[in-house]
């Protein structure tokens, strides 16, 4: 089974468009530089590799990446085009990105009732942000993958006692003994199989009638019913006013009922990314099947680096993030490597500054990308540069922190007339309590009530939605 050559699957000038089975399955003649192109997926290894696990039993190791070779894949190919079109459209200024799930996922909270609210969220998000860009927004979740999160020591210590540190369910367990702290390989299956368990979750939801915007609509129209949140109720009126339009113009078709929504992760394992990693029949080209988007973080986006190699070398929409010591050098040796083709839709710049650097740092990186003419999508983490400890000891964020670094955002690119094109937004659908403010006055001694995050401090699912508000008067200002 073929497929056509890629740069004609989808025309990145066109409308956002429902996928249908015509995008998953055209037909054409396999590449027959397939086994070059697999050699070359494996270059990394000769690498240096950071943020990797120490596993005690690498042939143990060698066996799961074998059977993970052989599973059948999570995404597919054709749908990793159809999203790279969709974010072309976005870094052209046609499109909304919001990007948003849990900092690391685990196994246990991989249930109906949790995948459900976090959806929920981010649709109610979408529509909100949807009225405040007049366009589409795309919907990409962190979700069925993120199970691994890079860390800042390799082992953490308790009362005198030592132990590997934890990596996230993909490696090792949550509970500080040595039994659970061991990495194992084993886990990378179970990451796997989660994350199949959760795409057919999330594919039933968004394509079966959950995701139907006037449903979503209520629920919005619910949160702004608190005197907390009446500063939206206007907005609400007016989507409310545009719905009713709609639908009486004739507008009342499946567009309002099912959307698409992908998914996305952090590519840190590289044992799994390989193993997921696939020449496609279509192209002859490799795709990363373990997501639609895979992103490169901070800590791993060495130039001359294992991660940077391997995802120079998928047809995937990749991102990379962006922090407040990258140089314009740095920046452009970055997309040399990852776009050198300078394709729309490809490569996603994810600025991760912190509230009190973004100001300074960010307008000489998004200049840059405006001089050079590159067909990058820009788009804001304000969540990883405002991280601190709470008197009370907990790691936390303030919601006023992370909405000063989202305006700086914006202020940066309609200064410099670059595209602020989407948001990336560690939340949860819960009502947790892991970070400080919004209008909900999340204090310090509220973080003990339910602060349940593994790794980092999440939006619970009241300062998600406050965001998306806040975040909708500033694009009808842009």
């Amino acid at each position: 089974m073929g497929l056509r050559p890629a740069r004609t699957l989808v025309d990145v000038s066109a409308p956002l468009h429902p996928i249908t089975s015509a995008d998953l399955y055209p037909t054409s003649t396999p590449d027959t530089a397939a086994a070059a192109l697999e050699a070359g997926l494996d270059l990394w290894r000769d690498k240096p590799a950071a943020q990797q696990p120490e596993w005690p039993d690498r042939a143990k190791l060698e066996a799961v990446a074998a059977e993970l070779a052989s599973v059948p894949p999570l995404v597919f190919a054709g749908e990793c085009d159809l999203l790279r079109g969709q974010l072309a459209a976005a870094a052209r200024g046609e499109a909304f990105l919001l990007q948003g799930g849990d900092c690391a996922e685990t196994f246990a909270e991989a249930t109906a009732d949790r995948i459900r609210n976090k959806i929920k969220t981010m649709l109610q998000m979408a529509v909100v942000l949807t009225y405040g860009a007049s366009m589409p927004v795309i919907k990409l979740g962190r979700m069925a993958g993120q199970y691994s999160k890079p860390r800042s020591s390799t082992t953490e210590t308790r009362q005198g006692v030592t132990l590997p540190a934890y990596r996230g369910d993909a490696i090792n367990g949550f509970p500080f003994d040595e039994a659970s702290r061991i990495p194992d390989p084993d886990r990378l299956l179970k990451a796997y199989h989660t994350s199949a368990s959760t795409l057919n979750l999330i594919r039933a939801f968004t394509k079966g009638g959950f995701a139907d915007l006037r449903q979503v609509h209520e629920w919005n129209r619910g949160f702004v019913s608190s005197p907390a949140n009446a500063r939206y109720e206007a907005i609400a009126r007016d989507i409310d006013r545009a719905m009713k339009f709609m639908i009486a113009a004739g507008g009342d078709s499946d567009a309002l009922r099912t959307v698409d929504f992908w998914s996305s992760h952090e590519g840190l394992l590289l044992d799994y990314e390989r193993a997921l990693t696939r020449i496609d029949s279509r192209t002859g080209s490799p795709y990363n099947v373990s997501g639609h988007f895979i992103w490169i973080g901070e800590r791993t986006r060495q130039l001359d680096g294992a991660h940077v190699d391997l995802m120079s070398r998928v047809r995937n929409p990749i991102g990379v993030k962006i922090g407040p010591k990258t140089t314009p050098d740095d920046l452009m040796a970055l997309v040399d490597k990852l776009d050198p083709e300078r394709e729309p839709g490809r490569l996603t710049l994810v600025s991760r500054m912190g509230a009190g650097k973004i100001r300074e740092n960010l307008p000489a990186l998004a200049e840059t990308t405006k001089k050079e003419g590159l067909p990058v999508l820009w788009i804001c983490d304000p969540m990883h540069g405002n991280t601190f400890e709470s008197a009370s000891g907990y790691k936390t964020r303030r919601f006023d922190d992370v909405m000063d670094e989202v305006r700086g955002f914006f202020e940066v690119h309609n200064g410099v007339g670059t595209i602020p094109g989407g948001l990336h937004v560690e939340l949860t659908g819960d009502d947790v309590t892991e970070c400080l403010g919004g209008a909900e006055h999340i204090d310090d001694a509220d973080l003990a009530m339910r602060y349940e995050t593994l790794c980092d401090p999440r939006l619970n699912h009241q300062q998600s939605l406050e965001m998306a508000y806040l975040v909708t008067e500033m694009l009808t200002g842009r």
